[in-house]
């Protein structure tokens, strides 16, 4: 009842929040601190299109993604006009790799204007190649999130992954290929596919502790309305129900040889810190750019367009992109860090309550009464720690806000006249 009550909860407060309709005008100010901040930089193309990704996302066409990486280099220094410094980067999408030397020469422009100290890049199976791997060394990449989702052949081929991206032993084999030629090297997972069970989710544990993988991202099946509605034609309707049996297997079977660096992302013991996928924790602010990226600065968190010619023309003549915005209110700038400084399992409340001025535990009082008589806390001065009932509560709230992000991106791309 009570993952019901915070589903249901989680879902209204994250739908009016990121309701864009008669939000502020996007404008971006100049930078004049030298706050650390992120840049994310979004590239939508693909080979394929896979039927439960809501993310912003069209098939591959080369000439067009060229165009596209001259306009986000075009981006980048409108940015460092403005006064921003960026110390880390984050890539993803889409697939950024489909044109890997363009992308080089993007991150090699970033490093160039801002103190990047390190860089996070999507990819898939198939572009893990000794030519691939190369460019992206050499482009100063050093932590490679591969879209793995499952090494189940029954499901790669009904999610549209096996005939692109191969088997799920040659997928195995591509990440042990690859393993030591990044600081660090994540599998993105999946759990809670409609046809998914629990055996099929063992064997993929099993795969990724006999690789020892150094880091392992264990997303639950997390998509639109929009893209419910079309992925129950091919792959069924989502058990939320069950979600969490799964999860706590994913637990059990991790927790012995991996720490928790969010709480679904766990890092192998004794490994460097490193970025992981949901930068939004390291992060306090971050850039979105790219065509439908969305950032999140000075309490005002803003989208680009989704419509790639406009993003092209818009820069080509020396404007910035952006398409709505909407600006936080204090209270929300709260919720906003509650949620994302929790969800990497502790929370500093010292350096909370300095940043608000004293005033985050009288403004979040009854949020935090409510969570502490569900058992999601303990506190260890000066933090407070996630419960394992915690957090299962806080892959909740996460699913749900990667939800409405999803339902965000899909009106945007309706407009945009990228769905029907």
């Amino acid at each position: 009842m009570i993952n019901q009550i915070v589903t249901n909860t989680a879902r209204r407060q994250f739908a009016l929040a990121l309701n864009f309709e008669g939000g502020t005008q996007p404008v971006l100010p100049d930078c004049t601190d030298d706050k650390q901040r992120l840049l994310y930089i979004h590239i939508p193309f693909c080979e394929e299109l896979c039927p439960y990704c809501s993310f912003h996302r069209i098939r591959l066409d080369e000439t067009l993604a060229g165009k596209y990486h001259i306009a986000l280099r075009r981006e980048i220094a409108l940015y460092r006009q403005k006064g921003y410094r960026f110390t880390g980067i984050y890539v993803g999408g889409g697939t950024p790799t489909v044109l890997v030397e363009e992308l080089s020469e993007t991150l090699r422009l970033a490093r160039e204007v801002f103190p990047i100290t390190s860089i996070s890049v999507e990819t898939n199976p198939n572009h893990l190649t000794d030519a691939n791997i190369a460019v992206l060394k050499q482009a100063g990449v050093n932590r490679l999130s591969v879209g793995v989702q499952t090494f189940n052949d029954d499901l790669l081929k009904k999610i549209a992954r096996y005939d692109k991206y191969g088997s799920g032993a040659e997928i195995a084999g591509r990440l042990a290929d690859t393993m030591g030629k990044f600081d660090t090297l994540n599998a993105d997972m999946i759990f809670n596919f409609p046809e998914q069970t629990a055996s099929m989710l063992e064997a993929d544990l099993a795969v990724l502790t006999k690789l020892e993988m150094q880091q392992i991202t264990f997303y639950p099946l997390m998509v639109s309305t929009l893209t419910q509605r079309l992925m129950q034609e091919t792959l069924g309707e989502v058990n939320f129900p069950r979600e969490q049996s799964y999860f706590d297997l994913i637990l059990r079977r991790l927790e012995r040889d991996y720490d928790s660096s969010s709480a679904w992302c766990f890092s192998r013991k004794k490994a460097a810190r490193s970025l992981i996928d949901e930068y939004v924790v390291d992060f306090d602010e971050y850039a979105g750019l790219g065509s439908g990226a969305i950032g999140y600065l000075g309490g005002v968190c803003y989208a680009n367009t989704f419509d790639i010619d406009r993003y092209i023309s818009d820069l080509m003549q020396s404007n910035l992109p952006l398409g709505a915005a909407r600006k936080f209110a204090l209270p929300d700038q709260m919720r906003y860090d509650f949620l994302m400084k929790l969800f990497a399992t502790r929370m500093n409340v010292n350096e909370l309550e300095k940043k608000y001025g004293g005033k985050f535990f009288r403004t979040l009082w009854k949020e935090m009464a409510a969570f502490t008589l569900a058992g999601s806390f303990r506190y260890f001065s000066p933090n407070l720690h996630l419960t394992p009932r915690g957090r299962y509560l806080w892959v909740i709230m996460m699913r749900e806000f990667f939800i409405a992000v999803n339902n965000f991106r899909d009106f945007c791309r309706k407009q945009a006249g990228l769905i029907p």
